[in-house]
């Protein structure tokens, strides 16, 4: 159902800017509303610009797509039965490792994704949904994803979103989603989004697909059928620079990557790619990419998770702002999420069309039942309740100093030779003074304790 557009046709319900995870999951909920909408998505396909991947959390896409690990077609990798947290130093690796049969059982707590698959694979279950569900008429809707497409301009009148400009025409709509991304430039330009968002709450994500033979990577990882691992890394993995490290399994190859503090990166004047590199040399890292091609290389900006980040109003009359044009990222130290957040936001987002649509009223009052709706999520509920452990993420001790601790500690502890062993409590007091203080792992578990 890809398509040109014609700027003669009449007006549709909601004009939805960008066909990634947020986008389609927004034009998903119309079209089983039997709303019509344009998707504009300025790729050559959707999911063309999102090279990588990662985990997709939550049950939302079972919403979406119900019983979709039943489909031979589906664009999933693997669902997540294994979660490993890795410290590092320069030579060492401590790993907190769980892993169980309970998350075996669909509907899955998380699976892999490369977005590039799966975004093309959601936008025709988009376009299934649109030839199957009528419009409240009972007739068919028009609705329709059109591609290679770049939105210039959201037409504005009277305070009120009346559609958007492209290729030096206007189309208009009821409402318009912006599903944009995190270059939100359309989210600015209606005054939602500060014009500048200082460097210290954003990051940069860089990421790899490393190809590996199918049943290496299932005995390299212990991975059985369509389980699969995700594995987060602190400390030595960003040589220094505020961030972290990440790897998936995929089912034939590996996504691996990092996300780096931008104003950490300019002032001690690294590059994202010389890091990912030390990154995959280190000495626990690098067997699990021994004998892979690399196939995939990407690098994007992200939100640091900071709340004060995110827009005040997510909306005006006739527009709603969703996912990563929200700033909707967080990663509190248990998982990345950001998908599962885009995913959501673009559900309610739709939800809250449909309610307008019923009503006939697009005003800002009305469509303000968004941001109360992502309000009452468990979207924002997280982002506001973890605060705290989000930035001591972001303390300098946690990739530098406490990992050593950690790593030291364990090659104390499991280190047997011929002569008396020492208590753990011993030990772990001696690498806490080799590497801290215990006044600052005090001040930092208190943190821990408090945020978590």
């Amino acid at each position: 159902m890809e398509t040109a557009m014609d700027p003669s046709e009449e007006s549709v319900d909601c004009i939805i800017v960008g066909g990634g995870v947020a986008g389609l999951s927004a034009a998903m909920t119309l079209a089983r509303a039997g709303r019509s909408f344009m998707l504009l998505e300025r790729g050559e396909f959707a999911g063309a610009k999102n090279v990588s991947g990662g985990v997709l959390w939550g049950q939302d896409l079972h919403q979406l797509v119900p019983r979709y690990w039943e489909q031979e077609d589906a664009g999933w990798e693997r669902f997540i039965q294994q979660r490993r947290l890795t410290f590092l130093d320069e030579q060492s690796s401590f790993t907190l490792d769980f892993k169980s049969a309970h998350f075996e059982h669909p509907p899955y707590s998380g699976v892999v994704v490369l977005r590039s698959r799966f975004d093309r694979w959601l936008a025709g279950k988009v376009e299934e949904a649109v030839a199957e569900t009528p419009g409240p008429d009972g007739q068919p809707v028009e609705s329709f994803i059109a591609t290679d497409i770049l939105v210039e301009q959201v037409m504005v009148e009277n305070g009120r979103a009346v559609g958007i400009k492209a290729g030096g025409e206007e189309f208009r709509s009821r409402c318009v989603i912006l599903a944009e991304g995190v270059n939100n430039l359309l989210t600015r330009q209606v005054g939602l989004q500060d014009r500048y968002v200082p460097a210290d709450h954003m990051l940069t994500g860089v990421k790899e697909v490393i190809r590996l033979d199918p049943e290496r990577l299932a005995e390299r990882f212990q991975l059985r059928g369509r389980a699969g691992m995700s594995n987060e890394f602190i400390g030595y993995a960003t040589d220094g620079v505020e961030g972290g490290g990440f790897l998936y399994t995929n089912r034939d190859s590996v996504s691996v990557g990092l996300v780096l503090g931008l104003k950490d990166l300019r002032e001690k004047k690294k590059t994202p790619y010389d890091i990912l590199e030390h990154f995959k040399s280190h000495p626990s890292v690098a067997p699990m990419l021994e004998g892979g091609e690399p196939a995939e290389y990407s690098a994007h900006v992200v939100s640091s998770g900071d709340a004060r980040v995110i827009p005040e109003k997510l909306y005006m009359g006739g527009l709603l702002v969703c996912g990563e044009a929200a700033n909707l990222l967080m990663n509190a130290g248990k998982a990345i999420q950001g998908m599962d957040y885009a995913m959501r936001s673009g559900i309610l987002a739709a939800q809250t069309v449909d309610q307008a649509c019923r009503k006939g009223d697009f005003g800002e009052h009305a469509l303000r039942a968004y941001q109360t709706a992502l309000d009452d999520s468990y979207i924002m509920k997280d982002i506001r309740g973890f605060q705290g452990a989000v930035r001591l993420l972001h303390d300098p001790a946690m990739f530098g100093r406490v990992p050593n601790l950690l790593c030291g500690f364990g090659r104390k502890f499991f280190t047997v030779g011929n002569e008396p062993g020492r208590k753990a409590g011993e030990l772990l007091l001696e690498s806490v003074r080799e590497h801290s203080s215990i006044l600052e792992m005090a001040r930092i578990g208190w943190r821990g304790a408090r945020s978590l």
